[in-house]
């Protein structure tokens, strides 16, 4: 494999491989409450940044509004 030959010493015969129990390295329920927090702040951020973005578009179309209401065009 191509990834073995970044790591220095893969292959080297005087460092054992590592045994590891695949069920005992898993995040479990704490790293599932984590990630789960974070992508319901993710969502919870872009609903609001949504909401703040079409309020300064509503805002700004209103002012233009009023800003032809106020000052209309002089026809020749």
């Amino acid at each position: 494999m191509w990834l073995a030959s970044l790591v220095p010493f893969a292959d080297d015969p005087l460092i054992p491989a590592i045994e590891v129990d695949p069920n005992s390295v898993t995040p479990g329920a704490i790293g599932f409450v984590v990630t789960f927090a974070i992508a319901a702040a993710v969502v919870g951020l872009i609903f609001d940044m949504v909401r703040r973005v079409r309020r300064v578009r509503y805002r700004s179309e209103i002012n233009e509004k009023l800003d032809a209401e106020a000052n209309p065009p002089v026809g020749d």
